[in-house]
């Protein structure tokens, strides 16, 4: 029926097989005889192709990650390597025997069951309710991209077909579809592409991501009614395939999807979800995939509409994520990638006619796209190079679209030829859009201008807002201490925005929530959110008129929380960020718990922040009701002037007692940093003189070096129930001199590390403070 429709000149090979196939062999000294010699078994011959594709893969990836090439890039080298494209005497022998006839079959037929799976899990999580809930934006963005290209490029072939007919006659059938095929945009790939360039959870990342979305699914419908119009001739057969895809749609959400819900209702709270269930629904999968190409649809098709029917997020869609993720993306994916460009033979004769009409047509399509999308951009007041990028990212191609362009080419709807330059295009596009928008699109320019936040630069009554950060439910009271410290009054207010932040786990839109719009949360994590709203508002309550609190939740990536802690800090005006550390201890000293992504999420924070940040390391927690022993070491600098600033603050709390350590050396060379130093320690000298109190105490150490200091440190270090310390000195001060090379944690500091050090054998929480210095 294709044939007919599309009359190419394709090569037919009579081939002899073993019936019974061999499976195994007989290993490398047997087999001669009967003929189940390793190259002649399907299995001992799979598991050589594997080898060698990956062997491939890995060399290419080597050199070209390097260059900041996409990661699927090396996949599609290897598939050029090893398909006819590249002919040499040798190397066509060699590929002989690695893939003879009938062995490609195998190959194709494993990594398609992966590239089935891959799109059940990306179908997975993606959050269907964000096509109702998305704003106009994402829907302008989304039905432009698709309409605008297909109308206008449609359009303008129509008008110049008879002036290009002669010239363009051997491609002239395959243009609809090549044209068809670049216009549609995948979810898996947009994402793929956000989460490399560390963006997935920007204000760009989120519009991008509900954008293609909406196109994706808009994408599918389109791609299945073009299947049966297209495939189908008969008047009867497209309505009843056209009603039984339909039927096929509405069917397995309404269905199965309620199952879903049963199941995780079947779960105990903090179990993982039975294995069984898990397995039954791959089964399903690879059934549902049986029905679409029943009703005459691409086997993916099922795959996908069920991966939409599960819920997102955990416990089912994460389960099913981590089941599958291995086995498709990073196992077969890669195989099913490299198998379909081996099908590309760029070597086939094709004249430069031709290939300008493919190109041009290609280059044209994606051109009136990057319009649709700049031109709404613009009317919304999305900047110029903001929107750019985002059209470039909706115009991305990835692994996706070779299953895609594959698919078609099974079918036989287009070229040898034309593939060939097609695969070529979305390795172009693919570098073209990732080299772009890196370069167009920087996240850490909305910092730019930002107004100093420092602590010190509040004034005496006025409040101070705080970021609080929360991981996991014990930072909680860890964090009510450090308020505490901070003597919330109606005099001097505390405003605290607390953030629970949570790894985004089975699903791939970043969530952010504002507890007082939304009062749900994904119901794995509502206990922890609900125990923080509930805390700080008992504690709001106790401290009525000095407390005013505000709860987030912000489910992402472990390597790209750093924005929305950043984010919300600029966005609500915050003094101060509080960090938890990473580490934990046990009761005895032990280390309890690691976490490596809190410790990198501190670093990063460290750097990019718009305000001043302080690093809390809890070792036991403050007695209520019981007088605080706080100790603020200062040697000098911004970061100590910073951190004296906030100790000065706990003097009107009438439980502390504030101890000022100044370390000092015999001499010294007077310069600004000392005038300032001075200026700030001659304050507290002065409320201990004028209110002749108590609870302040000043005390000056003479100490030469780092040894001294190190001695020093640990005689107080058991005396005070908590440190307040600046996190960084000038490198030539005598007072840390040789203590930089023993520190551990560079984010808390010489000092800070030392306090925190388990050889100190101190029970004393530590506040590591370092003013914003990046400029802005």
């Amino acid at each position: 029926m294709f044939l007919t429709l599309h009359p190419y000149n394709y090569s037919t090979f009579n081939v002899c097989s073993a019936a019974p196939p061999n499976i195994v062999s007989d290993g490398l000294w047997g087999g001669k005889e009967n003929g189940r010699v390793p190259l002649r078994s399907a299995l001992p011959m799979f598991e050589l192709q594997v080898l060698v594709i990956f062997s491939i893969t890995q060399i290419c990836n080597f050199f070209l990650r390097r260059l900041d090439f996409p990661e699927f890039i090396g996949q599609m080298m290897a598939g050029l390597i090893l398909g006819p494209t590249i002919r040499m005497n040798e190397m066509d022998k060699l590929k002989f025997i690695l893939f003879p006839y009938g062995s490609q079959d195998i190959l194709a037929s494993i990594s398609s069951i992966g590239y089935a799976l891959y799109i059940f899990i990306t179908a997975v999580q993606m959050d269907l309710s964000m096509v109702t809930r998305t704003g106009h934006k994402a829907w302008t963005f989304a039905v432009m991209g698709l309409v605008a290209p297909l109308i206008i490029t449609f359009s303008v072939q129509s008008s110049i077909k008879s002036l290009t007919h002669n010239y363009l006659e051997e491609i002239c059938n395959d243009i609809p579809y090549v044209v068809l095929s670049h216009t549609v945009i995948s979810f898996a790939v947009v994402a793929s592409l956000l989460n490399e360039l560390k963006i997935l959870n920007s204000e760009l990342g989120r519009l991008a991501l509900s954008s293609v979305l909406v196109g994706d699914i808009l994408g599918t419908t389109i791609g299945c009614i073009s299947n049966m119009l297209m495939l189908q001739h008969e008047l009867q057969k497209r309505i009843i395939f056209g009603i039984s895809g339909f039927a096929f749609a509405i069917f397995v959400p309404l269905v199965f999807r309620p199952i879903m819900f049963l199941i995780i209702k079947h779960t105990k709270e903090g179990r993982p979800v039975d294995d069984g269930y898990l397995y039954g629904i791959i089964v399903l999968v690879c059934g549902l995939g049986w029905t679409s190409v029943y009703i005459g649809q691409d086997f993916i098709l099922g795959a996908f509409v069920l991966g939409l029917a599960v819920p997102e997020g955990p416990p089912l869609g994460a389960a099913l994520v981590k089941k599958l993720q291995f086995f498709s993306s990073s196992l077969f994916l890669p195989i099913f990638v490299t198998c379909g460009v081996m099908k590309a033979d760029l070597g086939l004769p094709l004249s430069k006619r031709a290939f300008v009409g493919i190109g041009g047509f290609i280059f044209f399509t994606h051109l009136i796209k990057m319009i649709a999308y700049v031109i709404p951009a613009l009317i919304c007041k999305i900047p110029l190079k903001d929107a750019l990028a985002l059209a470039l990212i909706l115009n991305a191609k990835g692994t996706v679209d070779v299953g895609i362009f594959s698919g078609l080419y099974d079918e036989k709807l287009f070229s040898a030829q034309t593939y060939g330059v097609m695969m070529i295009s979305i390795m172009i596009i693919a570098c073209i859009v990732k080299w772009s928008v890196k370069i167009l699109y920087d996240p850490s320019r909305k910092y730019a201008g930002y107004q100093r936040r420092t602590i010190m630069s509040l004034k005496p009554e006025a409040e101070l807002r705080i970021l609080a950060c929360i991981h996991k439910q014990y930072n909680i009271p860890a964090i009510t201490d450090v308020l505490d410290l901070c003597s919330p009054t109606t005099e001097k207010p505390i405003i605290v925005d607390a953030l629970h932040l949570i790894e985004l786990v089975g699903r791939t839109s970043p969530i952010f929530i504002s507890h007082r719009l939304q009062k749900t949360v994904s119901c794995s994590h509502k206990s922890y959110s609900d125990d923080l709203i509930l805390a700080l508002d008992l504690y709001e309550h106790e401290n009525y008129g000095g407390v005013t609190s505000h709860t987030f939740t912000a489910i992402s990536p472990p390597t790209l929380m750093h924005e929305d802690v950043c984010q919300l800090a600029l966005d609500k005006v915050a003094s101060i960020i509080i960090l938890p550390f990473h580490r934990r201890w046990t009761v005895d000293g032990g280390v309890e718990s690691d976490d490596k992504n809190i410790r990198a999420l501190n670093c990063k924070v460290l750097e990019i922040a718009p305000c001043t940040i302080g690093i809390l390391v809890t070792r036991s927690l403050l007695q209520n009701n019981m007088s605080i022993k706080l100790a603020m070491v200062f040697l000098g600098g911004r970061d100590d002037r910073e951190a004296l600033c906030l100790a000065k603050r706990t003097i009107t709390n009438p439980r502390i007692n504030l101890v000022v350590y100044h370390l000092t050396v015999e001499q010294h060379m007077p310069n600004l940093e000392y005038l300032l130093d001075n200026e700030a320690l001659n304050e507290i000298k002065k409320i201990i003189t004028h209110y002749c109190t108590e609870k302040v105490s000043y005390q000056k150490v003479t100490v030469n070096d780092g040894p001294a200091t190190s001695a020093m440190l640990r005689v107080i270090a058991n005396e005070h129930d908590f440190f307040i310390v600046g996190r960084t000195h000038d490198n030539d001060l005598p007072q840390t001199e040789g203590l930089t090379n023993w520190s551990e944690f560079s984010e808390l500091g010489v000092i800070g590390d030392l306090l925190a050090s388990p050889d100190f054998e101190s029970r004393a929480g530590v506040l590591v403070v370092q003013q914003q210095v990046k400029d802005k």
